[in-house]
């Protein structure tokens, strides 16, 4: 039966997590809300609406959601496009998946601008036939829409498709949508995910990934 590898995007195929943490804080301390490194790691994740919703309640609108989320993207593409890679191993893992004729897709809370970013500064957008960002669904991460999307538009299964991801929050996901997940320690460590029958098991990068023998295990 056909298998399918999803990926998320940041903190998994690039490692920005702390680039993205520290362009928020910036943003944050613009708008008066001073907060440490460590409380912007534990409250700055998911979608960026979800995200000033958290910290601020409604004391935005929607549209001046929008348009600091877009301030903050902006700060972090600029930051981060100097050490713009992929995580060591992931260019040699496209590639192999890609001549065995295994579907790929991207399933993210990124906003689409960074993801057009990442794909096309490193130009790997033909590998995914199937891109879900943020503006493609109402709700966030943990909730399973986004996969769900990414393996329907690729026509594979869902108990077929593999999940790559980095927090704990995208394991959740992936069990909630039934299916099993590897995970790239870059952002969390590898205990955080004990317990999650979601995954498979954690590796510091794809370097030492065997993607064949990785999708006999669904």
């Amino acid at each position: 039966m056909q298998n399918a590898l999803i990926f998320d995007m940041d903190g998994t195929m690039v490692d920005n997590m702390m680039v993205h943490h520290r362009a928020w804080q910036k943003k944050l301390a613009e708008l008066g809300k001073v907060m440490t490194l460590e409380e912007v790691i534990a409250t700055c994740h998911g979608k960026n609406d979800e995200i000033l919703q958290r910290i601020f309640g409604e004391q935005y609108s929607f549209e001046e959601r929008d348009k600091i989320s877009f301030e903050k993207e902006a700060i972090y593409r600029e930051v981060f496009l100097p050490e713009l890679r992929l995580v060591d191993g992931l260019a040699q893992l496209l590639q192999t998946a890609h001549e065995a004729g295994i579907p790929m897709g991207i399933g993210t809370a990124a906003r689409a601008e960074n993801v057009d970013f990442v794909l096309d500064n490193l130009n790997i957008r033909h590998y995914f036939k199937s891109i879900v960002c943020d503006r493609d669904v109402t709700l966030g991460k943990p909730d399973p829409t986004v996969f769900f999307k990414v393996a329907d538009q690729l026509d594979v299964p869902y108990e077929q498709c593999l999940v790559f991801e980095d927090s704990p929050t995208g394991a959740r996901t992936a069990l909630n949508a039934g299916m099993k997940a590897v995970i790239v320690t870059t952002t969390h460590k590898a205990e955080e995910f004990e317990g999650f029958a979601s995954v498979l098991f954690c590796l510091p990068d794809y370097t030492t990934l065997n993607l064949f023998s990785t999708l006999k295990l669904i």
